[in-house]
């Protein structure tokens, strides 16, 4: 095989694995060759000989030198000069290299040669341009060239296919597999794969089905590569029993078949299944890869269960899993969705390779635990060492001032976001109009809404809605409040922030006029429901429910509390109870709030002196986060509230956010924000004990009996 491109620069990039010594020697014998020559555009007919046979390496020692170097010979200047004609090897050899790097750029350049040569119209080369445009995601010109085709085959269709599946670009991928086969091209199993993943990627279980039942058309149901696919595609979908049935049909199985189901039952919260799951795979033989502990770690972080978190990231450092990538930047995340920021701060100072999303990371957890001014800091050392900012960056520092109060640093970091060519989104505008409603800027946050340069979202309007409840500022409240019914009029949570608004003003039949609308609607309020880990066990409460086997217990050890913190100054605040009733029912109404009797059976079943941790599927209430903070002064505990939002850190009678906590009605992290930085609520009213203490001591012998704990 021809080389690609024929360097004597001082310093060429070496993109191959062959013998060095051989590559030295011909770049010595071309030099010779070149500056023997009388001419800088032409070879010699021996010349051009030689040098055809010393262009004859294997495809691993091909090089990809600079252009620029005044000394360089390059293959595209002689292909312009008309002193070397390349063959169809030649041409596919290039292009093969500039897909496998990403050298888009490079690549226009083979391009723009080919459409001058004799091979323009060469089927295999077109082949070879579609799929080097299309894996360098530049999708357009893909499409241009796959449209000016006169004729196709199926590496054709599976190019465009694949190259929309790998870009995510799930429905054209899905829209041209019929045009496939009305032309009359057999699919193979790159094309059902990539269309298989398409499905997976909008989560379209009634496409997968049919791609399913195409996989089984033609014979590549059992093939690994498509069968793992089909598994990834039911899981993502949410059909888990569907994904088992898949695996287990599977005859032949790899890393990635396994990755996929375990990854189904994390992403679903299922962490005792996907770490059954994860024993199986090792007893089978399969070596578990930085994506198996990734999931794991992740299904262990979304029911913010730390304990196993611990004992998930023991195994990595048993296993010589290094803090690198997935598993590093996933632990980072795990402990500070968990509750545990001064884990995750180690761990950050421990990777071995720090980057943008390892900082992004330690930012939105400081972000989440109200340590505005500790992610200020980490993110003027992350400019200070030259890694650049993104959008999740900005976002992530922003909603720290915003949660804090540091209304000047936030208004500095929204401005700096045009130097790094960051372009804001709904969701960093979102931030700004929290900054500036926290600070109770309520006029100037309505006068920067009114002056941005794209229409506002409801989620914009939510924080100015929430912001106006936190100062009672019914005027500005009400209007925030029409403008998210015309946007979107069937969201739950505006109508309940205004009719607690009427409430706590007093207009009760402003709050009747709500609710029937609410019912009229068929709008429901989503059930609230916390949860408190004890001994590898996930206990859940909702409000006023008392099934639970320590149920006396709990109710006698909340009353107790509720009567201590009364005579230190608690007060019930009811000023959002929906009830036009007297002030002793409304605090029966709020006294046993599912936070509080998760608190209750903490403190019952946790030593004095331990951190308790609760989570909490809804933002928590200002009569619970009041209560807490008496409670907290009262056991002389830590006690840490994860609501949907952020931490609240209890500690002495105090909390971490200052009593600046009250959230938007749409959180800024839940629209235009990436996957990893929501805290997403698997667990809800209908979650069980997940990882009973029997059922994990069972998983923890296992290991223990390969010598794994």
């Amino acid at each position: 095989m021809r080389k690609v491109r024929i360097p004597c620069s001082a310093a060429p990039l070496l993109l191959g694995t062959g013998s060095v010594k051989l590559i030295e020697w011909r770049l010595n014998t071309i030099r010779t060759l070149w500056q023997s020559s009388s001419a800088a555009t032409t070879f010699s007919d021996s010349h051009r000989d030689r040098l055809d046979d010393l262009c004859v390496i294997d495809d691993r020692d091909l090089l990809l030198p600079s252009r620029n170097s005044e000394t360089g010979l390059h293959v595209l200047d002689l292909i312009g000069s008309g002193s070397l004609e390349p063959n169809r090897s030649m041409y596919n050899a290039m292009l093969k290299r500039c897909t496998q790097f990403g050298k888009l750029r490079e690549g226009r350049l083979v391009h723009s040669h080919i459409l001058n040569s004799k091979l323009r119209d060469d089927l295999v080369i077109r082949n070879s341009v579609l799929f080097m445009y299309a894996r360098c995601g530049s999708l357009e010109e893909a499409r241009r060239v796959f449209d000016e085709m006169p004729s196709k085959d199926m590496v054709t269709w599976t190019s465009m296919i694949t190259g929309y599946s790998q870009n995510e670009c799930a429905q054209h991928a899905l829209a041209l597999f019929p045009q496939m086969l009305q032309f009359g091209s057999r699919p193979n199993e790159f094309t059902l794969s990539s269309l298989v993943k398409s499905c997976g990627f909008i989560s379209s279980y009634k496409d997968g089905q049919k791609i399913h039942a195409c996989c089984l058309k033609y014979g590549f149901h059992s093939n690994v590569f498509v069968g793992s696919s089909i598994v990834d595609m039911y899981a993502r979908c949410g059909y888990l029993s569907e994904a088992r049935l898949s695996f287990d049909k599977l005859e032949n199985k790899n890393e990635v078949s396994w990755n996929a189901l375990i990854t189904g039952y994390a992403r679903k919260g299922e962490l005792e299944d996907a770490l059954a799951l994860f024993i199986r795979m090792q007893r089978e033989g399969y070596k578990p890869t930085e994506f198996t502990y990734s999931s794991l770690i992740c299904a262990s972080s979304s029911i913010g269960s730390l304990e196993q978190g611990k004992w998930l990231h023991a195994l990595t450092i048993k296993w010589g899993k290094k803090l690198t990538g997935y598993v590093g930047n996933t632990l980072l995340h795990m402990y500070a969705k968990s509750g545990s920021i001064q884990d995750a701060r180690k761990v950050f100072n421990r990777l071995l390779k720090i980057d943008v999303v390892s900082f992004n990371s330690m930012l939105i957890g400081y972000a989440q635990h109200g340590f505005g001014k500790e992610a200020v800091q980490q993110f003027e050392e992350m400019l200070r060492i030259g890694i650049e900012p993104n959008d999740i960056t900005f976002l992530s520092v922003l909603t720290a001032c915003s949660r804090a109060g540091l209304l000047d640093e936030g208004k500095n970091y929204f401005g700096l976001m045009k130097k790094y060519n960051v372009e804001p989104k709904i969701s960093h505008y979102v931030t700004i109009v929290d900054l500036f409603g926290r600070a109770g800027l309520l006029y100037q946050a309505k006068s920067f809404i009114e002056e941005m340069p794209i229409e506002p979202t409801a989620a914009i309007w939510g924080a100015l809605l929430g912001a106006s409840r936190m100062y009672k500022n019914m005027e500005i409240g009400v209007y925030a409040a029409e403008q998210i019914f015309e946007i979107e009029p069937s969201y739950s949570g505006t109508h309940i922030l205004l009719a607690n608004m009427y409430a706590s003003a007093g207009r009760w039949k402003d709050v009747a006029k709500v609710r029937k609308v609410m019912k009229d609607s068929g709008l429901k309020k989503e059930p609230a429901c916390s949860w408190v880990e004890i001994q590898n066990s996930v206990h859940v409460f909702v409000a006023n429910d008392f099934a639970n086997p320590q149920n006396e217990k709990v109710l006698k050890m909340w009353e107790k509390l509720n009567h201590e913190i009364k005579a230190i100054g608690y007060v019930p605040d009811t000023s959002h109870v929906l009830l036009c009733v007297d002030q002793q029912e409304k605090e029966v109404s709020i006294q046993y709030h599912s936070e509080k009797l998760a608190l209750a059976f903490a403190l019952l079943n946790t030593s004095p002196g331990s951190t308790i941790r609760i989570m909490k599927n809804i933002r928590v209430c200002g009569d619970c986060h009041s209560a807490i903070k008496y409670v907290s002064s009262l056991v002389k505990r830590e006690i840490i509230v994860r609501d949907t939002n952020r931490f609240h850190h209890f500690r002495d009678g105090s909390c971490s956010c200052g009593d600046y906590w009250l959230d938007p009605l749409h959180s800024s992290w839940k629209e235009g924000a990436e996957a990893f930085l929501t805290l997403p609520i698997e667990a809800s009213a209908g979650v069980k004990c997940k990882m009973h203490k029997g059922v994990f001591a069972s998983l923890r012998s296992e290991w223990e009996g390969k010598g794994m704990d």
